[in-house]
């Protein structure tokens, strides 16, 4: 078995994987305060999965509040080298029908909290390189289980290959303006998740890819009801079982080793030298650049 793990973030409801063995719910401390919850670890498909509820057991944590440093932190000490992500969003076009998988290839940050989605800073500057911000080995192995899970349920829902995902800021829905705007652009679908956790994943060196499972149209399909928390938690439920078939097929696939590009994503990034590292900083930061040291 491979001594490098397999991250999950996502739903409540996820872990009840069929083939889940060894679960164990785990506390991990971090320099960024609290992870969403505790991270339940065990085996499936002969691998070991890290799996963390996204907003915590029961939905407590808004979008806004996710700790994205703390969340990728605990998953890179936990011994994660790759993250499948798997996340409700809305339809900006009307070719991505609710319930629909896209396979995100591209991000489109309306946040406002920048300096929340990178570890660096505090005496160690940091760019790491993001014009591709999906890991490219790791989404192809989801497109593929997907298509394979799709077509052995004989499922009527599609799976897209690539897109762009809008990180708009939450917890309120778009407004018919907004929603206009970013359809108007030729954008694919939006959510309130996925960027800082992509953003952090790259600079933790940490295979990143997201499920983006389709709910509803936003608001800028004015023929279709617009957005409801009803809407999303109904079909939600009917993705959850989609999502996690896909989940187990695509961890069998991937490598024992991370030796994609995103694994040595830090390699020319870091730009102060060596020597001027501070010790606090350095320490923060070990689980991530321990192989720097």
């Amino acid at each position: 078995m491979s001594k490098f793990k397999i991250g999950i973030i996502g739903g409540s409801g996820l872990y009840h994987i069929e083939g889940f063995t060894r679960q164990k719910w785990v506390c991990v401390k971090t320099p960024f305060g609290p992870p969403s919850d505790e991270f339940l670890t065990g085996t499936l498909a002969g691998r070991e999965v890290v799996f963390l509820p996204r907003h915590g057991r029961g939905h407590r944590i808004l979008p806004s509040e996710l700790n994205h440093r703390a969340n990728l932190w605990a998953m890179k000490k936990l011994g994660v080298a790759w993250v499948m992500s798997v996340s409700a969003v809305g339809s900006l076009q009307k070719k991505y029908r609710p319930c629909d998988i896209v396979l995100p290839d591209q991000f489109v940050d309306r946040t406002k909290r920048d300096f929340e989605h990178t570890f660096f800073g505090r005496g160690i500057v940091a760019h790491i390189a993001l014009a591709d911000p999906v890991c490219e080995e790791l989404r192809k192995i989801l497109l593929q289980a997907t298509k394979d899970e799709l077509r052995a349920a004989r499922s009527k829902s599609i799976v897209h290959d690539g897109g762009t995902y809008v990180n708009m800021e939450g917890p309120a829905f778009s407004t018919r303006a907004e929603s206009l705007t970013n359809h108007r652009l030729g954008y694919d679908v939006i959510g309130m998740t996925n960027l800082g956790e992509a953003k952090c994943a790259r600079e933790a060196e940490i295979a990143y890819a997201t499920m983006a499972m389709i709910t509803d149209y936003d608001c800028w399909k004015v023929d279709e009801a617009h957005v409801t928390v009803e809407m999303i938690i109904a079909n939600l439920m009917k993705n959850a079982a989609t999502a996690k078939a896909i989940v187990a097929r695509a961890i069998s696939r991937i490598p024992a080793e991370p030796n994609w590009p995103c694994h040595s994503a830090l390699k020319n990034a870091i730009m102060t030298d060596r020597k001027l590292w501070p010790k606090k900083t350095v320490t923060e930061l070990k689980p991530i650049l321990a192989k720097y040291l």
